[in-house]
């Protein structure tokens, strides 16, 4: 049987470090292959080389059989094979439609309606809707994986390269991104899915290859790997078992917070996403000292805008933020980190 893509025996060292030893793998037509190992494993250096970002110190690459030699992602490209990284690859101050089509279109002047048909009828396809007229800056870190997706579709991808790719999503949207990929596989498009959770590469994968430490571990059929086994060539031993912890009325009594522990008061926050749309309406909570406050929804519906206004990068349009017993609403008095 011909594959699609071949690697054979692909080897790669940086300085002392060997991060792929003679590492040979295949990848079928419409098949969705997950990579499979803990962060240094070497997948992303494997699927590197094969996009063409590093070369290979010894190996061979096959396209629908013929050798071949991808010396940049240029060369790649001309085969079909497109990379979404984990850190996208998007201008933020375009909006989504000249994001996909800068560098496919020809001439100096984008005509965007020309291509506007046909980019909906694939984010439609596959689930993938977005607005394509908004300023990529604006967008959550899910939909903004859209677009790189998106991009890749538009422009032919034969074979789709993932990194990471849910490692930024809800638990939602990663299910949305795994029943995307599965339309995908069924039109005949390959997927590389490289991940170290167990759990979602045997909800979506085909087949399974598993890296450590740069050395081809196995490969294996979801239908009869299980989780333990799995973690066991990941990490080179038996499976641990999960901690179990007691349940708080097992650990003793528990001082319920008083008035003094308090150090966050929101009282009715409303701010807004852009101009006329609010993101963020009536937020009311308190955190006290040692508390972890968990703040879930779908990307896009207002968690970003909520931690900005409180740390003071987003003024709110009303409402109060109090820390430690001093209003500081609308300025910058808390630390802040963005995770996107």
């Amino acid at each position: 049987m011909e594959h699609f893509v071949e690697m054979r025996g692909i080897s790669k060292r940086f300085g002392e470090v060997q991060a792929l030893d003679n590492v040979s793998i295949h990848i079928d037509k419409g098949e969705i292959l997950g990579l499979l190992g803990e962060n240094g494993a070497g997948k992303t250096t494997l699927m590197n080389i094969l996009y063409g970002l590093y070369r290979a110190d010894k190996g061979e690459i096959y396209v629908e059989g013929e050798r071949v030699r991808i010396r940049s992602p240029k060369d790649a490209l001309s085969l079909g094979i497109v990379m979404v990284h984990q850190h996208f690859k998007l201008i933020p101050s375009f909006t989504v439609m000249e994001n996909v089509i800068l560098g496919y279109a020809k001439g100096l002047k984008l005509e965007l309606k020309a291509y506007e048909g046909k980019l909906r009828e694939i984010a439609e396809r596959f689930g993938l809707e977005v607005d394509l007229n908004a300023k990529v800056r604006d967008l959550p870190v899910g939909v903004q994986q859209r677009v790189e997706i998106l991009r890749a579709l538009f422009r032919g991808a034969k074979l789709l390269i993932l990194d990471e790719p849910t490692s930024s999503l809800t638990p939602q949207e990663a299910d949305m991104l795994l029943s995307a990929l599965k339309k995908m596989s069924k039109t005949g498009l390959s997927v590389v899915f490289i991940t170290h959770k167990v759990r979602e590469v045997l909800a979506v994968a085909d087949r399974i290859v598993v890296l450590k430490g740069g050395k081809l571990m196995g490969t294996l059929d979801p239908g009869s790997a299980s989780e333990d086994k799995l973690v066991e060539l990941m990490m080179g031993g038996k499976a641990f078992k999960p901690l179990t912890l007691l349940p708080p009325e097992e650990l003793g009594v528990i001082r319920p917070p008083s008035s003094e522990d308090l150090v966050l008061k929101v009282e009715d926050l409303i701010v807004e996403q852009q101009k006329g749309k609010v993101a963020v309406r009536g937020a009311t909570f308190d955190i006290r000292k040692g508390e972890i406050l968990g703040v879930a929804g779908v990307s896009g519906n207002g968690q970003r805008e909520l931690v900005e206004a409180l740390a003071g990068v987003r003024k709110p349009l009303s409402g109060r933020v109090i820390y430690e017993g001093k209003e500081i609403t609308g300025y910058p008095q808390i630390g802040y980190c963005s995770w996107e």
